[in-house]
């Protein structure tokens, strides 16, 4: 199970990177100051640069082997939000859209495998799988023995 969890988490950090790049690529050359002075055509360049970071964050949190659902719930649903999100901007010409941008066919195929490799992560990360649940009730019902029997002790000053 631990090769399975490092090879999926390889390929979420992988994709999030990846994705990243690909967005900041075609975001950065079309940011300019001008832009914050005026009305805004398109906004996507504003939008792409935080999901950027976002998934930059997300990527060296997990590449540390950081195991939390709420990590891979969070790159799999920017990585989802993203992928979902070109076909909503775009509307019925997305396809059209999709054909005439490679870097556009490159970050939706990336897309959808982080999506799936977040959620690989999101399964395998179960507490129980990890058996992280059953050490987290064996600690708790070892300290709350322990607590009584410590608050007990404070009561008998005698």
């Amino acid at each position: 199970m631990e090769r399975v969890e490092r090879a999926v988490r390889i390929v979420a950090v992988q994709a999030a990177l990846l994705t990243a790049a690909l967005h900041l690529l075609w975001a950065l050359p079309r940011l300019s100051p001008a832009m914050l002075a005026e009305s805004v055509a398109d906004s996507r360049p504003f939008l792409f640069v935080p999901a950027a970071v976002l998934l930059i964050a997300v990527a060296v949190a997990v590449f540390r082997g950081y195991r939390y659902r709420r990590l891979s719930s969070l790159g799999g649903g920017t990585l989802a939000a993203l992928l979902i999100g070109y076909p909503l901007y775009h509307g019925g010409d997305a396809a059209d859209a999709l054909a005439t941008e490679p870097l556009a066919v490159a970050a939706v195929a990336v897309e959808a495998i982080g999506v799936v490799a977040f959620a690989g992560l999101y399964y395998v990360h179960h507490p129980d799988r990890l058996g992280l649940a059953a050490a987290d009730a064996a600690d708790t019902n070892g300290d709350s023995e322990g607590d009584d029997a410590v608050d007990t002790d404070a009561g008998n000053d005698n």
